[in-house]
């Protein structure tokens, strides 16, 4: 095949409709408009989230006809990671097409008997925190649950995947129809079954969609808080004037999260910031009522910021005053940095040049 021809294929392939991310409801509709028994559809989504095959001709048992009629409109949808750059502590952090202007990152995070994938829900993002590489990038698109599924799919040792984190690139509250298809992607019978307290979705707290995912989902949640002042966190996290913190905490005493379903508060610690144990008390405070955990987070470093991490032994002294008020504490320990795969420096470039790639 020529060159001509490769790029037209190309072309064609891209405008078809990704069969991934679709759930067995809207497989059904699928199936309806291509004339195929309805039984159909539960075939396709065993091909796409058991077999995971990566086309259509692989799903052998449709016949001919069928597939041929199904490759005219969709595809399958998988692609492979642009690069996969990895860590010396064994992080590794892939690279995908968003095909929003602007790639993304997931990052794998393996840990004993865990291993953790960090995934996107948006190219860029519009929340603007001052923390934050992803949010300097400015917002590029919204991901489809497609490209979303794609990452969980793609990556490698994902059959060893134990958990999912929604702390990638994005404010998933603010992409939320596609986080809640993905969500069922991975939860249902009929998708990859996972136990949702194996997801976990983070979020800066945007109403009333959180809402909508606390009601809808039983997913475990984490909230960026990072102070417990509103004024200053309203300076770090723009947000906070169009979604107070004492408005979301309100919200979220309204669930219970003293059982299966985990609530957690990430708190950045920044030294002269927010890292006294005045602030301690005052986090204690806001969180009574919540049955929250807080996860401490050292901060790392990105350019063009004046905030600075504080010392590790402020991070222990810190958790200790919240582990006395009756506050679970604990110290997220840091993974990937030397790739910039850490917590707040996720930016969608490819930087595998300087690293292993894998393709």
């Amino acid at each position: 095949m020529d060159n001509a021809a490769k790029g037209a294929a190309a072309a064609t392939a891209q405008e078809r409709i990704p069969l991934l991310g679709m759930t067995l409801e809207q497989l059904r509709d699928v199936a309806a408009q291509e004339g195929l028994p309805r039984f159909t559809a539960q075939q396709i989504a065993r091909w796409l989230y058991v077999q995971r095959v990566t086309d259509i001709d692989a799903m052998t048992n449709l016949g001919k006809a069928a597939r041929a009629r199904l490759k005219e409109r969709y595809c399958v949808g998988r692609e492979q990671p642009i690069s996969a750059v990895r860590s010396a502590d064994g992080t590794v952090k892939y690279l995908f097409d968003s095909h929003c202007g602007l790639d993304v990152e997931a990052v794998y995070i393996p840990d004993h008997d865990r291993a953790t994938l960090c995934i996107s829900s948006q190219a860029g993002c519009k929340m603007h925190c001052a923390f934050c590489m992803t949010g300097r990038q400015g917002f590029h698109g919204n991901l489809t649950a497609a490209t979303i599924i794609n990452q969980v799919l793609s990556v490698e040792n994902s059959d060893r995947l134990t958990n999912i984190v929604f702390m990638g690139m994005g404010e998933p509250m603010d992409n939320l129809p596609a986080v809640l298809q993905a969500i069922e992607v991975l939860t249902a019978p009929w998708g990859l079954a996972w136990s949702p307290r194996r997801i976990t979705v983070s979020s800066i707290g945007k109403l009333p969609e959180l809402q909508t995912l606390l009601d809808q989902t039983q997913v475990h949640v984490a909230i960026s808080l990072h102070s417990p002042r509103p004024a200053q966190r309203e300076r770090l996290m723009p947000v906070e004037k169009a979604w107070p913190s004492r408005t979301v905490l309100d919200l979220l005493r309204g669930y219970d999260f003293a059982h299966q379903r985990r609530l957690s508060m990430e708190y950045i610690m920044w030294e002269g910031v927010n890292d006294t144990l005045e602030y301690a008390d005052a986090l204690a405070r806001v969180l009574r009522g919540t049955d929250a955990r807080v996860n401490l987070i050292r901060f790392h470093a990105i350019p063009g910021s004046d905030l600075r991490p504080c010392s590790r032994q402020r991070m222990e002294d810190f958790r200790d005053r919240l582990n006395q008020l009756g506050i679970t504490a604990t110290i997220r320990a840091s993974r990937g940095e030397d790739i910039m795969a850490a917590c707040g420096m996720l930016a969608g470039r490819n930087n595998s040049q300087n690293t292993d790639t894998e393709q």
